[in-house]
C-alpha cells in the first residue's frame, strides 16, 4: 500500500489506513489483540503495550527464554507455499532499523534469544552492532549446513560471530540420517562442545533425533519440529505427492506429530519445538498451547515486530497453564 490519495483527495497513510480498517472491522469481527492495540492507537508508534518477563530454561550453560525469535522472517525467507511476492516483501520490510526495533521488542517483552544463520552476515553484522553499538543483549543460536569434508568451518564461523550454541540445520539433519551418515553428525557435536558452547541437532522427521539417541551422540539439545494438523492448509490427498523423505514441503512439517509426542516424551533433553504455527496458518493461542501441553520445552516462531507483544503474552499464558504435564520440563 503506497501512502496515497484517496477519495476525496486526503492522503492517507499506511497506518491511518490500517487503523481506520481496523476500527471499522474491528467490533464485528473480533479483531486479535495485536489489531485491536493498533486500531486503539497503541503497538508500533501508540501507547505502550503491556510488558512482562519470558519464563526461561536452560540449554547447557545458557538460560534461554521459553519463547525463542525465528530468523527466517529477518533473512527473508518465506514458507509461502506458491506465494512468490512474500520473501521480497520480507526483504523489503525489514530494513535494518526494523530488525533492531523487532530484537528491542522482543527483549522488552523477555524474549532474550534468537536464531540465525551465520552465513547471513547481513544478520550477523546487525546482531553485532546491535550488541555493541546500541546496547543490545539479546543472544542468539546459530544455524549451520556444513560441508560434510568442512564441519570445522562452520563451527568456527558461528563461533567468531558470537553465537551462544550451535545446531544442525534440520533439513540436513534429516538428509544425513536419512542416508546413513549418523557418524558425521557425531564428530559435528563433539566439535561444537568442544568449543563450549551447548551442540543441537535439529530435525522435520522424528528418526532424526531417535538416531542420535540411539548412536549416543553427545546432543545438549534438539529442535524438533511439532505442529497441529486440523488448519485448513495442511495437506490433502488431492495436493501435489511430494518426496517423504525430502521433508522439503511447504504446507507442513511434522507428519507424525502424535508420534513426535510419544518420542520425545522419552528423550530426557531440552526440546525446541519450531514450525509450531506452521508458517502462520495456525494462531499463537492454539499453537503454543498445544507445543507446551505436548512437551515442548521452547517454542521457536518467527514473528513481526508488532506481533511479539501478543504473542509473548501468550507464551507466558501457556507456559503457566501446563507447568505440571506429562512430559517433565527439560530445561
Amino acid at each position: 500500500m503506497r501512502d496515497d490519495v484517496l477519495g476525496g483527495g486526503r492522503p492517507v497513510t499506511r497506518r491511518c489506513f490500517f487503523v481506520g480498517t481496523m476500527a471499522a472491522a474491528g467490533a464485528s469481527l473480533g479483531a486479535s489483540l495485536e489489531e485491536r492495540a493498533l486500531a486503539a492507537g497503541g503497538g508500533e508508534g501508540g501507547a505502550p503495550v503491556p510488558k512482562g518477563e519470558m519464563p526461561t530454561g536452560k540449554i547447557g550453560n545458557v538460560t534461554v527464554s521459553r519463547l525463542i525469535c525465528g530468523g527466517n522472517l529477518i533473512s527473508g525467507h518465506a514458507h509461502s507455499r506458491d506465494l512468490v511476492y512474500v520473501s521480497p516483501l520480507l526483504k523489503n520490510y525489514f530494513t535494518d532499523e526494523k530488525v533492531w526495533a523487532t530484537w528491542r521488542a522482543c527483549e522488552e517483552h523477555g524474549i532474550n534469544t534468537m536464531i540465525c544463520n551465520p552465513r547471513d552476515e547481513r544478520a550477523v553484522g546487525l546482531f553485532r552492532e546491535y550488541r555493541e553499538k546500541r546496547g543490545g543483549k539479546i543472544q542468539w543460536l546459530a544455524q549451520i549446513a556444513p560441508d560434510p569434508d568442512d564441519l570445522k568451518g562452520a563451527v568456527t564461523r558461528a563461533m567468531d560471530s558470537g553465537a551462544s550454541a550451535i545446531f544442525l540445520l534440520g533439513n540436513l539433519g534429516d538428509r544425513w540420517v536419512f542416508d546413513g551418515r549418523v557418524d558425521v553428525i557425531d564428530r559435528l557435536i563433539k566439535l561444537i562442545k568442544e568449543r563450549g558452547v551447548p551442540a543441537g541437532v535439529a530435525g522435520h522427521s522424528i528418526e532424526t533425533p531417535l538416531a542420535c539417541e540411539e548412536a549416543g551422540i553427545p546432543v545438549d539439545f534438539y529442535m524438533k519440529t511439532f505442529h497441529r494438523t486440523d488448519y485448513w492448509s495442511t495437506r490433502r490427498p488431492d495436493q501435489h505427492k511430494e518426496v517423504i523423505e525430502n521433508y522439503s514441503v511447504d504446507n507442513y512439517w511434522d507428519m507424525e506429530p502424535d508420534k513426535t509426542i510419544a518420542e520425545m516424551g522419552k528423550i530426557q533433553k531440552p526440546w525446541i519445538a519450531y514450525k509450531v504455527l506452521a508458517a502462520g496458518a495456525i494462531r499463537p493461542a492454539k499453537g503454543f498451547d498445544h507445543a507446551f501441553a505436548h512437551g515442548a520445552d521452547f517454542a521457536c516462531v518467527g514473528m513481526f515486530d508488532f506481533q511479539i507483544a501478543e504473542d509473548a503474552a501468550i507464551a507466558r499464558e501457556a507456559v503457566a497453564k501446563h507447568a505440571k504435564r506429562s512430559r517433565a520440563w527439560m530445561a
